[in-house]
């Protein structure tokens, strides 16, 4: 399976003051097409600084970051974004959809930042919201859809543009068992059709989904399941 996205070596720091803050220690690893990856730790632990690097909303303080065979430290903030609109779909916990406007316009958005023209942006959205089960309520304004239905509108949003790369930051925290089901059932399916999928979360509902975990505390990462759930107790 091709890699889409890599960190070799890669750290956060931050500085407050006189005082170093490590977000993420020193971290090596891989993200695959076909393959969905759960990052799992507490709140505070780096696991969204993990993702955060890979979705090349921060650079690394040290170490590298490769998305697409990019580094991205050698890149400017507008190539970033370039990489970001492409490249990379983001699912969020609060979903971040635009409250004034339908959800086929909420998924159409990102096509009409690339520069689609309105009538193929249109069609590609429907689509979208077809292969999440939403066609039938595409003109429905955010609030009037539950929050399961919200975020299925998000993925759809998410995928319009057809990234390599599914980035999801506890996409699952604010639904009901039977939501987190179908979005993470919607999500898996993403993963076997070819996207690299990975789920940042403190939900262990979520693992039987995973084709792998990378588990994330006090800004360490490992995948060696013992050592990960002994540091989540």
């Amino acid at each position: 399976m091709a890699v889409v996205a890599e960190v070799r070596n890669a750290s956060k720091e931050y500085k407050t003051g006189d005082t170093n803050i490590v977000a993420l220690h020193p971290t090596s690893t891989q993200f695959r097409e076909k393959e969905l990856t759960l990052i799992i730790g507490p709140s505070g632990s780096g696991k969204t600084t993990l993702l955060s690097l890979i979705g090349c909303v921060i650079y690394p303080t040290s170490g590298e970051v490769f998305v697409n065979g990019n580094a991205i430290k050698e890149l400017s903030q507008k190539e970033l974004a370039h990489i970001r609109l492409q490249n990379i779909g983001f699912v969020f916990q609060s979903f971040n959809l635009i409250a004034p406007l339908p959800a086929l316009d909420n998924v159409m958005h990102p096509l009409l930042l690339m520069g689609v023209n309105r009538k193929e942006a249109k069609q590609r959205a429907e689509v979208a919201l077809e292969k999440v089960g939403m066609t039938d309520r595409m003109y429905n304004l955010p609030k009037m859809l539950s929050g399961g239905q919200q975020q299925r509108v998000a993925i759809a949003r998410a995928l319009v543009t057809n990234p390599k790369i599914i980035l999801c930051d506890e996409p699952t925290a604010s639904l009901d068992a039977k939501s987190v089901g179908i979005v993470m059932t919607e999500l898996k399916q993403l993963a076997e059709n070819g996207k690299s999928v990975t789920v940042v979360t403190h939900d262990m509902r979520l693992k039987p989904y995973a084709d792998r975990i990378i588990y994330v505390n006090d800004g360490v990462a490992s995948e060696n399941e013992a050592a990960g759930e002994a540091f989540l107790k």
